[in-house]
């Protein structure tokens, strides 16, 4: 893990509010929150996606990306990382959603 402190005005921000997000359905279960995670336990998942805060950061790059060219060969950071979480329970359907947005800066 790097840690930067933004001092010195070696950077700009090139992004603000980029977000990601992914989800996860299934029918016959229930979702529920503890702490900063939430949890889904279902007899009959409706998506492989197991790894949804992955899926966001991924979603986020790509959101990223479709707005301000390419990340690749740029000195990036992610900074105000925000996580959010929320579930969704019906009578037979529940599903987990997680978001995450970022502001990005470009060091030069």
């Amino acid at each position: 893990m790097t840690n930067v402190e933004l001092r010195e005005p070696n950077f700009k921000i090139v992004a603000t509010n980029v977000s990601g997000e992914a989800s996860s359905g299934a029918v016959f279960g229930v979702s529920y929150g503890l702490g900063m995670a939430t949890t889904q336990v279902a007899l009959i998942p409706l998506s492989n996606n197991r790894l949804l805060y992955k899926t966001a950061m991924q979603n986020l790059w790509n959101n990223f990306e479709s707005a301000n060219g390419k990340p690749v060969d740029r000195k990036l950071a992610l900074v105000n990382v925000r996580y959010d979480s929320e579930s969704l329970n019906l009578f037979f359907y529940t599903k987990v959603t997680t978001v995450v947005v970022a502001d990005v800066v470009e060091f030069q």
